[in-house]
């Protein structure tokens, strides 16, 4: 099993540098995904209706909390967890009963096998691809048998920076398909879906993931 802590610690200066980003841009990214008119994801419909009634969730890389408030309206007793405190700040105030954790993704602090589903909008692809593999096997442990993933991967063959437009500085993992379900493989989970996408919630090509513990 990967040493949390030590993964913890490994920070590289790309992902540091798109935390930096998201701290100091906080108010740029709630203009756009803090407003109260709220789309649900097709991604989201399609894992939803794999989950068991009132599962226990966690909202990975919440943002904003739109997912998490959306999850805990139908039942679901929802985790949110975020690296910049002032997005959760912002969730907090629009929806004070859910539980929100100040982590990091690569160190979670999560008992193995209490959550029957992880939702990971856009959180994973600010992340080196060696480390979404490491990740995506303290994921699998997360959950419980049968436990299910759903997640947005960008899609494309060249990971680096964004340096020009919408919230610059922060680091994309870009994947293509068959790269991305290996990944998901090798950390011994099912793929059940995996698809290309264009222009849904968001601009440009993704892929879009549901997998189940292996």
């Amino acid at each position: 099993m990967p040493d949390r802590v030590a993964m913890h610690h490994s920070t590289t200066s790309d992902v540091t540098r798109t935390l930096l980003t998201y701290e100091k841009d906080a108010k740029t990214f709630l203009r756009q995904w803090g407003r109260k008119k709220y789309k649900r994801p097709a991604l989201l419909k399609e894992w939803m209706a794999l989950l068991p009634k009132q599962g226990v969730l966690l909202d990975l890389g919440c943002g904003a909390g739109q997912d998490a408030r959306y999850l805990a309206t139908l039942g679901h007793r929802v985790i949110g967890l975020d690296r910049t405190m002032p997005l959760l700040q912002f969730a907090k105030r629009r929806s004070s009963s859910i539980p929100l954790v100040l982590a990091d993704m690569r160190a979670l602090p999560l008992r193995d096998r209490t959550l029957d589903g992880i939702w990971a909008a856009a959180s994973l692809i600010h992340l080196p691809k060696r480390t979404v593999s490491r990740v995506l096997v303290l994921l699998q442990q997360l959950v419980n048998p049968e436990g299910l993933l759903a997640g947005t991967f960008t899609f494309g063959s060249t990971s680096r920076v964004k340096t020009g437009g919408w919230m610059p500085g922060r680091y994309f993992a870009r994947w293509k398909k068959d790269e991305l379900a290996r990944a998901f493989h090798r950390a011994d989970w099912i793929v059940l879906s995996i698809r290309v996408v264009s222009n849904q919630e968001r601009k440009g090509r993704w892929i879009n993931v549901i997998a189940k513990r292996k």
